[in-house]
C-alpha cells in the first residue's frame, strides 16, 4: 500500500519500520510540507487493536483526510492512472480551487484541492 500511495498520490518514503513477515509497524510518508503516519493493520500494538479495514464494514469510513495540492488536474491524472477509485470527480469548487476525491484500493477516502485555508490567513 505504501507503494501505491507513493505512485498514485505522490507521497515520499522518510521512514518505513517492519516487523515480523514484513508487517509494516511504522511509516514516515511526507506529502509537501506534511506527513502522515501509518502501520500495517496486522501491526496490532495497543493503539491499533481495534483497526478494521472499510470492507468490513460495507465499505464506511470514519475519516477522510483533505491534502492541499498545487495542481490538481495533474494530481488526478496520476491517481486515476494508478487505479484510483474517483467518487468525486475534478471540478471547480464554489470556495475555491479545484477538487477531488477517490478511494485508494484498501477502500480508504483521499480528497485532495487547491484550496488552501492557510492562505487566506496570510493576506
Amino acid at each position: 500500500m505504501i507503494e501505491w500511495l507513493c505512485d498514485a498520490f505522490g507521497f515520499e518514503k522518510k521512514a518505513v519500520y517492519t516487523g515480523a513477515n514484513d508487517i509494516v509497524t511504522h511509516a514516515e510518508l511526507t506529502f509537501g510540507n506534511g506527513m502522515i503516519m501509518i502501520g500495517s493493520v496486522e501491526n496490532q500494538t495497543l493503539s491499533s487493536k481495534n483497526i478494521i479495514q472499510p470492507d468490513e464494514v460495507g465499505g464506511k469510513e470514519t475519516q477522510s483526510p483533505y491534502l492541499v495540492v498545487g495542481d490538481c488536474d495533474a494530481l488526478y491524472a496520476r491517481a486515476k492512472a494508478a487505479g484510483a477509485t474517483i467518487v468525486m470527480e475534478l471540478r471547480e469548487m464554489d470556495y475555491g480551487g479545484k477538487a477531488f476525491g477517490c478511494k485508494d484500493p484498501e477502500g480508504h477516502n483521499w480528497s485532495f484541492g487547491g484550496y488552501d485555508p492557510w492562505e487566506s490567513q496570510q493576506s
